[in-house]
């Protein structure tokens, strides 16, 4: 077995064990070992699975094509029975929460042979774009512990595990990818399924998948994910071959949009995010595509916050009544953070008839933005964030003001968010670096049920501007 796997992918690590190279006991205890060196500075994983992660190595792994690979669930939207479950939610944790069943995605990286060490740290109920909640403190950013990101991006980019699984509602694969210069696919809405808890989350908005060190292994994470199951609302085109063959695959000459301002213009974009995007854009030219600043106009529709904040406020009231159901106890203010009971609070304002009007708002905003790829348009390249990553404490409640960690998310998530709405396939890659060695991520957007498309351009990036070799200050 070689010496060090710590910034080996998981697709190399796999090959190990497919060759007879590696043991997947020996790939297991030296990611064990990992987590016990690094989690103490950054609170990455806020349970440990160790001598669970250890059997299921010992014992008959399925012979999929991740077999033995270390890798950690992101305690929010892929439950895994027998293991402490808490989404961020301080009652929860407190009651000490167990899962009583594995959800579909989780099944599904079971079946690939990943062995699961940890659960990791999230937002309370993924509400908001930084991981500093009360039920589990801060997870501190390998790059630099003193800003924010979210615990499986810090559990990749620290070396602790290769890849990670990951949800995203409003940014939340892409946003901690971005803080952390890792890949972060968000896939088309419907892809990952959700079961059997819900057949969607936030009304289609929430998806899942995973951040990874490498396009290769993102294009295998949603091979062993994706597909469709009974009962599912949204079934996005099928591929017509394994992701895998499309990393290497040529994607042709394409049309390519840039915008480098928020849609959201009360929003300003740092110049390092600018430069991240525009210096995405030059490359891309340089590979032979038309790059053209150019994007939907649909994208500035100064009426969909309107439309999304009912929205979001019932679900969270929803998710909070679900928490009381399987605490068996309704909620109150003492359980949950400021900012989560003031979000529900709106939502328990808001009456069917408002509900049912917002959700078509946003579904009419989504089919205003898409029409835009209709046109003759392949990719849209944007900053995956308006700023670099922000630091800790910024989003720290006040209070007079319970609401000020929602309105600070506002922008981390301009860029994000509007794609969850039109539940269009995006990716954010690290090709920029700050002069302070931060890493800022691009984000590329391309049509529903396009990740095929994604992936071809994102390997094509990647060989043209290798990020494989770059370490964060805290690393294994």
């Amino acid at each position: 077995m070689p010496d060090d796997l710590t910034f080996m992918d998981a697709t190399a690590q796999a090959e190990l064990v497919r060759s007879g190279q590696a043991r997947p006991r020996e790939l297991v205890d030296a990611a064990i070992d990992r987590v016990e060196a690094l989690n103490g500075e950054l609170n990455a994983v806020v349970t440990t699975l160790f001598e669970k992660a250890r059997a299921a190595a010992d014992g008959d792994l399925p012979d999929g094509p991740l077999r033995g690979v270390p890798f950690v669930l992101k305690d929010l939207g892929a439950l895994s029975k027998g293991d402490p479950y808490a989404e961020g939610v301080k009652a929860a944790r407190q009651a000490g929460y167990v899962a009583d069943h594995d959800s579909v995605v989780t099944e599904r990286f079971r079946a690939a042979g990943l062995v699961c060490v940890g659960r990791t740290n999230t937002p309370e109920l993924g509400l908001v774009p930084t991981t500093e909640g009360e039920a589990y403190g801060p997870c501190r950013n390998p790059w630099d512990p003193g800003r924010s990101t979210g615990g499986s991006a810090a559990a990749v980019a620290s070396g602790m595990v290769p890849v990670a699984h990951a949800s995203d509602g409003g940014g939340s694969i892409r946003i901690p990818a971005s803080e952390c210069g890792l890949v972060g696919l968000k896939p088309s809405r419907g892809r990952v399924p959700l079961w059997p808890d819900v057949a969607e989350g936030w009304g289609g908005m929430v998806v899942q998948l995973s951040v990874s060190r490498s396009v290769r292994d993102m294009a295998a994470m949603l091979d062993v994910a994706a597909g469709p199951c009974p009962g599912d609302l949204h079934i996005p085109p099928q591929p017509s071959r394994p992701y895998r063959d499309e990393v290497g695959a040529d994607p042709g000459r394409l049309r390519i949009g840039l915008l480098t301002a928020a849609p959201d213009e009360s929003v300003a974009t740092d110049p390092e995010c600018v430069a991240a995007a525009e210096g995405t854009a030059r490359l891309l030219e340089s590979l032979g595509h038309t790059v053209e600043p150019e994007h939907p106009r649909a994208l500035a529709d100064a009426d969909i916050a309107q439309a999304f904040l009912p929205c979001y406020g019932t679900w969270t009231a929803a998710t909070l009544d679900w928490w009381g159901r399987l605490l068996g106890r309704p909620l109150t203010p003492d359980d949950v953070e400021p900012a989560t009971w003031a979000v529900a609070e709106v939502g328990r304002g808001v009456s069917g008839t408002q509900f049912v009007a917002a959700l078509y708002a946003i579904h009419g905003y989504a089919a205003r933005v898409q029409q835009w790829w209709e046109e003759g348009w392949d990719l849209l390249v944007t900053p995956t964030i308006a700023e670099p990553p922000p630091l800790l404490g910024d989003y720290a409640a006040q209070p007079d003001n319970p609401f000020w960690p929602i309105t600070r998310s506002v922008v981390e998530v301009a860029y994000t968010i509007p794609f969850n709405m039109t539940g269009q396939p995006a990716v954010s890659l690290p090709l920029h670096w700050t002069a302070d060695g931060l890493p800022v991520g691009t984000q590329l957007v391309a049509a529903y049920g396009r990740e095929d498309l994604l992936l071809r351009v994102a390997a094509q990036l990647e060989q043209a501007r290798p990020w494989a070799d770059r370490r964060p200050r805290v690393h294994a």
